[in-house]
C-alpha cells in the first residue's frame, strides 16, 4: 500500500478515533507530507539527482530516518521544531504497527535532546490581582471573573472551557465530566470560589442559551440553542490577555498560564503527582513531571 494513502488513513484515524483537534491534524498532515517528500526523493536523501518514486512502509528503516534527521538538522529549524517532525513520524509508525503493517518500530525514531522550556505561572499575589481585575458590576465582567476562576481552579484547556454547556455543570455536585484530548474522559472539580462566581454569573444571564460562556456584544442569535453566542477559544484568550495587560504583569499570561498555575499550586500544596496528572488529563506522567522541576 502506498505511503501517501496510509498517511491519509492515519489522519482520518486521528479525527474519527482519537478525536484530535483540526489544528493537530493539520500539523501532522504538514509534518508527514514533508517526510513523504523526503523519502520519495533521491536528491533530498543523498544530494544526487534521481527520479522520485513511491516507497513502502517496509522501506522506512534506520538508515532512512538517520538521513531524515540529518536533512532536518540542515534546515533553519530549532531542535524542538525538528522534534515535532520526528514525533509525527513516530505517531504514524505506531499507527502502522497497530494495523499490522510491517515497518520500523516507532521507538527507533530518536528525538533530539532539548533544554526544558521554562514554565510561566503566576504567584499568589499576581494571581489575586488577575482574578479581581474584571468589573463585576457589569455582565461581561461577571462572566470574565467566572472564566478566570474556572481556568485557575480546574486546569482546563481553553478549548475545553469554551466547549462547556450550561447543562454540563452541576452546581449541586461541584464537579463535572469532560472529554479531553484523545477522547479521554476525566472528572473536573470546581473550587468554592469558582462555584460561587459561576453561580453569580448564571444569575445575571437572562437567556436559555446552551453555551456556558457567551458573548454579550453583537447580534443575538437564538438559533440552535444560541450556539453562535458561544465564546471562541480565541475570544477567551483575548479576555485573559486583556486583564493581564491592564495589570502590567511581569510575564505573558494566557489561559495555559493559569493551567500551569493550577498545577503548581496543587504540587506546592502537597498534592501527589499522579493526582495532578489525572486532573490535568495528561496521558503520560512524564508530561506532568515538568512541573516538579519548577517547584
Amino acid at each position: 500500500m502506498q505511503l501517501s494513502n496510509l498517511i491519509t488513513d492515519f489522519l482520518e484515524y486521528l479525527e474519527l478515533e482519537r478525536n484530535a483537534s483540526q489544528l493537530t491534524i493539520k500539523n501532522y498532515d504538514y509534518y508527514l507530507k514533508r517526510f513523504l517528500e523526503f523519502a520519495r526523493s533521491p536528491s533530498l536523501r543523498s544530494g544526487v539527482s534521481g527520479r522520485a518514486g513511491n516507497i513502502s512502509p517496509r522501506e522506512i528503516n534506520l538508515d532512512l530516518v538517520g538521513k531524515y534527521r540529518l536533512y532536518l538538522s540542515r534546515k533553519p529549524l530549532k531542535r524542538i521544531t525538528q522534534n515535532f517532525f520526528l514525533i509525527a513520524l513516530r505517531a504514524f509508525l505506531r499507527y502502522l504497527a497497530q494495523i499490522d503493517i510491517t515497518t520500523l518500530p516507532p521507538q527507533k525514531v530518536e528525538l533530539w535532546e532539548t533544554d526544558a522550556r521554562p514554565i510561566n505561572f503566576l504567584d499568589q499575589t499576581h494571581l489575586r490581582f488577575l482574578l479581581k481585575a474584571p468589573d463585576i458590576t457589569k455582565k461581561d465582567g461577571m462572566r470574565d471573573r467566572a472564566i478566570l476562576e474556572m481556568l485557575f481552579s480546574t486546569g482546563l484547556l481553553v478549548s475545553e472551557l469554551a466547549s462547556l454547556n450550561c447543562d454540563t455543570i452541576n452546581l449541586g455536585s461541584w464537579e463535572f465530566r469532560i472529554i479531553g484530548k484523545g477522547g479521554k474522559e476525566r472528572v473536573v472539580f470546581i473550587s468554592d470560589s469558582a462555584h460561587g462566581w459561576l453561580r453569580k454569573y448564571l444569575m445575571v444571564r437572562k437567556d436559555t442559551f446552551k453555551p456556558l460562556f457567551i458573548r454579550f456584544q453583537g447580534k443575538v442569535d437564538p438559533a440552535n440553542g444560541g450556539e453562535s453566542m458561544r465564546l471562541t477559544t480565541r475570544s477567551i484568550e483575548r479576555i485573559v490577555e486583556k486583564y493581564a495587560s491592564r495589570l502590567g504583569l511581569p510575564i505573558k499570561v494566557t489561559p495555559h498560564t493559569l493551567r500551569h498555575s493550577f498545577a503548581m499550586d496543587l504540587l506546592t500544596s502537597g498534592e501527589d503527582i499522579r493526582s495532578v496528572q489525572e486532573m490535568l488529563g495528561h496521558s503520560s506522567i512524564s508530561t506532568t513531571q515538568i512541573y516538579t522541576r519548577h517547584k
